[in-house]
């Protein structure tokens, strides 16, 4: 899988690629770009944006991009729960 989202570190964007690795698929590979370009490298490179405003896994109501994930996913281990109130 691909996924892209908005270059520069913050606690979302570094945690998202985490889960995603650990739990989703290893080889997942991952695109940083400006804002401004997350939704044309999406559709180009065929990845799924993340921590973005407007996808469905960003911000969603009060969740965060992390918890968007678990959700969609069905990933529903406790510990991930927990660290989702931390992210």
């Amino acid at each position: 899988m691909r996924f892209v989202t908005r270059k520069n570190a913050a606690v979302d964007r570094i945690a998202c690629p985490w889960l995603i690795r650990r739990f989703l698929d290893q080889e997942a590979e991952f695109l940083y770009v400006g804002p401004e370009d997350v939704a044309r490298v999406a559709r180009e490179r065929d990845a799924v944006p993340f921590d973005v405003e407007g996808v469905e896994l960003g911000h969603v109501d009060d969740r965060c991009s992390f918890e968007s994930i678990l959700l969609k996913y069905r990933l529903d281990e406790p510990a991930l729960g927990r660290m989702a109130r931390i992210v």
